[in-house]
């Protein structure tokens, strides 16, 4: 017996085919009606199809979009897909024509390069709150060039810097993951359309035109590629991965910071939570939505990515519809902790109290003493260390500015003689000013050091928005070149 039902079974039509025309709806039916307009232009110019039926076919698609409220759409299993649904339309507004505007393409480019499109508008908008992000830290490090903080390692109080130069090394990330961010991005710029269904057409197709009306800097080559290669997807969410993980360790530190037993970094009170019992607590829970934000972006991209693991190298479903649009809630909740921790940095600030606590009961300075013991005693280091280590053991929680005899004893036990550093001197080298001033070499804490490399940081971001800006023009060109090709099928 054949089967003759046009509808699909419910259970499908209700857990595959509606959701992915509710996904088309919302995601995809602008870039659908370019790909249309472009596609017929580009048919138009090669003489594929000729001159009038070209204006008919523009005239049909132009009453579509008119007559249209894509968003009220319902789907009814009467078409496939949002595809299908134009295509009829188009029939049965011009009969057979209606069929045309299909020639030479394949619903697995036009996936493809929809995809692309609908992607690269979330990137861009992502790569431009990590742009400000580090704009607005560099602005915060200036600003903090001076202030100390306690720098941690293995969680212990290791050497004093200043919160501008911590910041530092959290923009040098941040822009290394915006590079890898652009850099993805760069990679959903070859258009998939004419691959057809894998192999390209027979008819005499222009897919450079193709690609330019769209906005891409040329076709991607290979046409199985087009169709197979799905590493537009793992890159970029890989990219985005990468940012989250990174900002999660900051964010990590600044719980730790923010805790009542390091106090290290003051939260205002618009960030912060009351307790509902206890009238005590000031609860940033802001760094807690933060963290936990960061790692659910993670996992999202973490299932576009996987995914795609030992999958065929050929047109498949695991890389289409499902997985793009349930990836897109990777770029939502991406952006709020960009947003968010744009907000919160800046308006957090350091404890100065507290980092002199802390820096005084952990001896913090003591590098310091034995690198100015092999200065100006003329010491080996392991010998200076070992002075050193023995001066903290004797402090008797005592701030190590306090430490001068304690010094002086186990300088003279070490060497048999009296140390030519007197008190002031002393007092200077385990200052946590002077243990800052004085690296000033590359990369250092020092003034002139971190501002000679937050100067390289903004450089490196304007040359990010510059390629960003670039990108940005050639699609707006693009529009504005479809609209005039479009426009002129209708007057001829």
């Amino acid at each position: 017996m054949t089967d003759t039902s046009i509808f699909p079974d419910p259970a499908y039509k209700d857990t595959v085919l509606a959701p992915l025309f509710e996904g088309v709806k919302a995601h995809y039916a602008q870039h659908m009606d370019a790909i249309n307009r472009a596609h017929l232009v580009m048919l138009v110019e090669t003489g594929i199809l000729s001159a009038a039926e070209g204006r008919k076919i523009a005239q049909a698609l132009r009453e579509i979009d008119a007559e249209t409220d894509v968003g009220a759409l319902v789907y009814t299993g009467e078409h496939e897909d949002y595809f299908f649904f134009v295509e009829a339309q188009l029939r049965a507004k011009l009969g057979d024509l209606g069929g045309a505007l299909h020639t030479a393409r394949s619903r697995n480019d036009m996936d493809h390069t929809l995809f692309k499109m609908a992607l690269r508008v979330r990137a861009e908008a992502m790569l431009e709150q990590v742009t400000a992000l580090s704009e607005a830290l560099v602005a915060k490090a200036r600003q903090e060039s001076d202030t100390l903080i306690v720098a941690y390692t293995h969680g212990q109080p290791a050497q004093p810097t200043t919160f501008g130069h911590y910041l530092g090394a959290m923009i040098e990330v941040l822009n290394r993951d915006a590079h890898r961010l652009s850099a993805a991005i760069d990679g959903l710029g070859h258009s998939p359309m004419g691959a057809a269904a894998i192999t390209t057409s027979g008819f005499p197709i222009d897919r450079h035109r193709m690609a330019a009306l769209l906005g891409f800097e040329g076709p991607l080559v290979n046409s199985y590629g087009c169709i197979a290669s799905v590493d537009y997807v793992t890159g970029l969410y890989s990219a985005v991965k990468l940012v989250f993980l990174h900002l999660g360790r900051v964010i990590q530190d600044l719980a730790f910071w923010s805790s009542f037993e390091v106090g290290q970094l003051y939260v205002p009170n618009a960030l912060v939570q009351i307790s509902s019992i206890m009238p005590q607590k000031r609860n940033p829970v802001p760094i807690e939505h933060m963290r936990h934000l960061s790692s659910v972006t993670c996992g999202r991209c973490d299932m576009v990515v996987n995914t795609m693991h030992n999958t065929p190298f050929t047109d498949m479903n695991d890389s289409e519809g499902e997985v793009q649009q349930a990836g897109y809630a990777a770029f939502e909740s991406g952006a709020r902790v960009l947003k968010l921790l744009t907000a919160f940095l800046p308006a957090c600030s350091i404890n100065e109290d507290r980092v002199r606590q802390n820096t005084d009961a952990a001896s913090i300075t003591i590098t310091e003493l034995a690198d100015t013991l092999v200065r100006a005693e003329g010491l080996s280091f392991r010998q200076a260390h070992e002075i050193a280590a023995e001066v903290a053991r004797g402090l008797d929680r005592q701030p190590l500015s306090a430490g001068f005899e304690a010094f002086q004893a186990a300088f003279e036990a070490a060497t048999d003689r009296a140390p030519q550093m007197d008190k002031p001197t002393f007092q200077a080298a385990v200052s946590p000013e002077t243990f800052v001033s004085v690296r000033d070499r590359v990369g250092g804490p020092a003034p002139a050091a971190l501002e000679a490399a937050l100067a390289s940081y903004s450089a490196d971001l304007a040359a990010l928005r510059v390629d960003a800006t670039t990108r940005r023009a050639r699609i707006s060109q693009a529009d504005t070149d479809r609209a005039t090709a479009f426009a002129l099928l209708l007057e001829t």
